[in-house]
């Protein structure tokens, strides 16, 4: 690259150069000719003391900007620098307004060149990157970044993270460039000049592809590779005895020490799969589970030439077994394994919907952005699988238009033999090994078992999520925000949506579609957006009305969608005449559609391309019909139906749900009836020692199923203490504010003491609200970073990812964070459990099942509520010892863990380790002398 690019890095003291906020350092690297030729760094005396979070962020002090100039006195310097250059910055926008301002309040006019965001040029050329923080972008490219947030070092690692993305455009194909250089006039920074130069020289060369590479409809792409002939020779017998079993894993894993638990569970497996039975097998943590049931499955399948299907609870475990198991697994055999992944439809790109959307004219920021990304993507994925790409919202509302799913009006032939679904439907059904996850399966059961390829040999990952995804995967939703964006979508005439898109085709065309039909449409969808308020006010209002939970912010309220009272007349009353408007205009469109389907050879890309969308919302629509219908007029007896609203919120911001209280049943008949053997494992399953709860729940009591608890083989008892505070007060006996003050004083000490490096857990989001808000005012942890779920912004792997990133630091979590969250090493040593997870009142699927076991005599408390919350206890605790060398505390807020009878049953289900009640003031010592 010939340009003149200077990257620039500021810290400041806050966020908004509007109100107040001022420069404390520049830094700046000069890249010229694509190579680095000059630094320049300086302190910057803001006027004003720099806060306490920004000295633990940057490093930078009052005292040491005492002495340095202000950005007056260097403001020359800086516009001689960006003479005739690019003007570089990580989330340039930031920035660029603190330099403007900077600069005006210095009497210069400010910069006005060119601007070039290393933010926006990753996100296209790294659509799959996990983030595109600098620190996330420098570790992914092995680039040095040991001072993050001081301007120098951050510019320089910039400047390097530029020199590396300019290297890979070279090296894009001419189609793949010219396809980019088409969209970029919408970005925001000024890439479409990189890569109209790179395009310029690619054009006055010759091109040749490399061999993995092809360019099919104008579009470039990496080939499907093919795999070799394999070599079937090789020793089938399973490994019987633990010396055989170490060999064969001492192969992959460096340094690998024998677990006999490991060894146990691959016995386990292997002889539930090869005698036909059924087995749950608690694992506990550290034992190796993943390999534990991959290496039985691997020779079972080879020697039976069975299929194994392995679920998951996420597509995540997914693609962690594709990426580090399954590699181990293929070199540890002596014997080929053929292992395959498979998802649902929509997770997969159609790209003859994809090469049609290209010819679309619009402008819309995410909608290019996300075009552009999946170009590159094209350049290396092998299976057009979305969860590879790192999408924003709007990218995922573009997607939802180049899926894979049936299309009416496009042809696809073209593209058929490079399709991504039906490649991975071919490799799948060539597999030993298919891995999935708990939705496909279940969409597999439910569809009479016709999505995946036939199979009896089933291994479920954590199991312990099984049946409440059953009872999710066979229920019914419907949500306000889901019927407006639909109901948007096709919009009335005068919007210029889907509909404005038909009717003009039918203009075009010249079709004799009667305007009155047009007419007529226009009102029935005025009418259906208005009777979707409607519906949704009707439902809101029932809900508050007969709302039992004083305080709470979001409720949950059941009904009967067949009941007397006249609120739910009125919901019904309204949910009818929505079912027949919908009806109606779904029949009318169809016969549009019809007429269009005749006159397609006269059709431009363009509109098919808006046909197709609208044949895809009709679908949408159908199952809305269909959900409607199931929720209101065919409601079955069994089936639990509630709405949920925020009290907080709009009142048609509300969802309908409908679920069966109890779908043991379902899986019993429908799945574990009809397989040979289902292995369940999980690291939480049983509660005192026994399966009892996890087998009433999944539906196997009464059926022949092995069971096995293998132990952690971590030494709990010398690695964590669990102490109970005295002096807080009984969670019964106070109200819940002075509770939560309670709380919130002792989390002040308690994290003074051990330097932050703490995860709370909640069982409430308003009481974490308080908790966070009460220790934020007091001031007492001005240094420590607070970081909370709910409150600070981002998915619990990026708050999960922030809390490592700083010394101090404490992590706020309810619900997802007392599972899934590894976090191992130093950067967690204590954990709080704020409250016994028993599920909140008023849950309605919690509160039917109670119900039906009062009907037969039984007693919920027992048989429900408390193996319930075990077994979240359990997945609470296991937060904090993720490896042999982790050591900690946790304390348990709750003196029902020792006060109840019922408190045992929890200490009971964890590993044995030493209690301690004691003061806040005799555990302040203690914690200093434990970690």
């Amino acid at each position: 690259m010939s340009n003149k690019f200077v990257v620039i890095d500021l810290e400041t003291t806050g966020n908004s150069p509007k109100k107040g906020d001022r420069i404390i350092q520049v830094g700046a690297v000069i890249i010229e000719d694509g190579k680095i030729t000059g630094k320049y760094s300086s302190l910057v005396n803001p006027g004003k003391s720099i806060p306490a979070f920004i000295e633990e962020l940057t490093g930078i002090s009052d005292e040491m900007v005492k002495g340095a100039p202000a950005f007056a006195e260097i403001a020359g310097d800086i516009i001689e620098l960006l003479e005739d250059a690019f003007f570089v910055a990580h989330n340039v926008f930031f920035d660029l307004g603190f330099l403007q301002e900077e600069l005006q309040k210095a009497g210069f006019d400010g910069f006005f060149g060119q601007i070039l965001d290393t933010v926006e040029l990753s996100r296209i050329l790294y659509p799959t990157a996990d983030g595109y923080k600098l620190s996330d972008l420098a570790a992914q490219e092995g680039i040095v970044h040991d001072r993050p947030h001081q301007a120098d070092s951050d510019a320089y690692v910039t400047a390097e993270l530029l020199l590396i993305l300019l290297e890979k455009l070279e090296t894009f194909p001419y189609a793949t460039l010219k396809n980019l250089c088409k969209l970029s006039a919408s970005l925001k920074s000024d890439i479409y000049m990189l890569l109209e130069e790179v395009l310029l020289r690619k054009e006055r060369a010759i091109e040749e592809l490399p061999p993995w590479l092809e360019v099919y409809r104008g579009i470039a792409l990496k080939r499907e590779q093919m795999q070799a002939a394999s070599d079937e020779s090789g020793d089938f017998d399973y490994p019987q005895d633990d010396k055989q079993k170490q060999q064969l894993l001492e192969k992959v894993l460096p340094g690998f020490e024998m677990r006999k638990g490991q060894m146990e569970m691959m016995d386990e497996v292997f002889q539930a799969l090869n005698n036909d039975q059924h087995v749950l097998i608690e694992a506990g943590t550290g034992i190796g589970k993943t390999l534990g049931y991959l290496v039985p499955a691997g020779f079972f399948s080879k020697m039976s030439g069975e299929k194994v299907v392995v679920s998951t609870f996420t597509t995540q475990l997914q693609h962690q077994l594709l990426a580090n198991d399954l590699p181990r697994l293929q070199a540890l055999f002596a014997f080929p394994v053929k292992a395959a992944l498979l998802k649902g439809r929509d997770h997969y790109i159609n790209l003859a919907k994809f090469e049609l959307s290209l010819y679309e004219d619009d402008d819309n920021y995410d909608t290019t952005l996300t075009k552009m990304q999946i170009l590159v993507w094209l350049l290396e994925t092998e299976t057009g699988d979305y969860d590879e790409l790192n999408l924003s919202s709007g990218g995922v509302i573009y997607w939802n238009k180049v899926k894979s799913g049936p299309v009416t009006f496009m042809q696809t032939h073209h593209w058929q033999t490079r399709d991504f679904y039906f490649r991975a439907r071919k490799q799948a059904e060539n597999a030993s090994l298919i891995i999935t996850n708990h939705s496909m399966l279940l969409t597999d059961i439910a569809a009479g078992e016709s999505v995946l390829p036939p199979y009896k040999y089933v291994i479920i990952d954590e199991a312990h999520h099984f049946e409440k995804a059953a009872g999710k995967h066979f229920g019914n939703t419907l949500d306000y925000m889901s019927v407006r964006l639909m109901l948007n979508q096709l919009g009335i005439y005068e919007q210029g949506q889907l509909f404005f898109r038909l009717e003009t085709v039918l203009n075009k065309t010249g079709s004799k579609a009667a305007k009155g039909t047009a007419d007529t449409i226009n009102a029935l969808i005025l009418n259906l957006q208005q009777e979707t308020d409607d519906l949704f006010k009707a439902a809101s209002v029932l809900a508050r009305n007969t709302n039992r939970q004083a305080g709470a912010s979001r409720i949950q309220v059941t009904f009967n969608s067949k009941g007397a009272s006249k609120a739910e007349q009125a919901l019904r009353a309204s949910a009818e005449r929505f079912l027949f408007m919908l009806r109606d205009l779904l029949r009318s469109l169809e016969g549009r559609l019809e007429e269009v389907q005749h006159i397609t050879g006269r059709i431009s890309h363009e509109d098919k391309g808006y046909l197709e969308e609208l044949a895809v919302l009709m679908m949408d629509m159908e199952r809305t019909l269909r959900i409607v219908r199931s929720l209101f007029m065919e409601h079955k007896a069994k089936d639990i139906c509630w709405i949920e609203t925020d009290l907080r919120a709009v009142q048609n911001f509300t969802t309908i749900y409908a679920r069966s209280a109890n779908v043991a049943e379902q899986l019993k008949n429908h799945f574990f009836s009809s397989k040979k053997s289902v292995v369940l494992t999980s690291a939480t399953l049983s509660v005192n020692h026994s399966f009892t709860y996890a087998k009433q729940e999944l539906g196997i009591q009464g059926m022949a199923v092995r069971e096995k608890m293998i132990p952690s083989p971590f030494r709990y008892d010398q690695q964590v203490q669990l102490i109970i505070p005295s002096d807080l007060p009984d969670i019964k006996t106070v109200k819940e504010m002075e509770y939560t003050a309670a709380i919130a004083g002792h989390i002040i000490s308690i994290a003074e003491a051990t330097r932050g490096r703490m995860l709370i857990l909640f069982t409430s989001h308003d009481m974490l609200k308080k908790s966070y808000g009460l220790i934020k005012e007091s001031g007492f942890l001005e240094d420590f970073v607070l970081i909370a779920q709910g409150i600070t912004a981002g998915s619990r792997s990026r708050l999960t990812r922030s809390f490592q990133r700083f010394e101090k630091a404490i992590l706020f979590g309810t619900s997802s964070f007392w599972e899934g969250v590894d976090i191992p090493g130093e950067d967690l040593s204590c954990l709080i459990i704020v409250r016994l997870p028993f599920s909140p009142p008023g849950d309605p699927i919690h509160e039917a099942k109670c119900e039906e076991i009062i009907g037969r005599g039984g007693n919920p408390f027992t048989e429900l509520s408390l193996p319930e919350a075990v077994l979240r206890f359990k997945q609470g605790f296991g937060r904090l010892v993720r490896t042999s060398s982790d050591k900690g505390i946790v304390f348990v807020f709750d003196k029902r863990i020792i006060t109840s009878t019922y408190g045992k049953s929890f200490l009971k289900s964890i590993p044995k380790v030493p209690v301690k009640q004691a003061s806040l003031d005799e555990i302040l010592p203690f914690i200093e002398e434990w970690l």
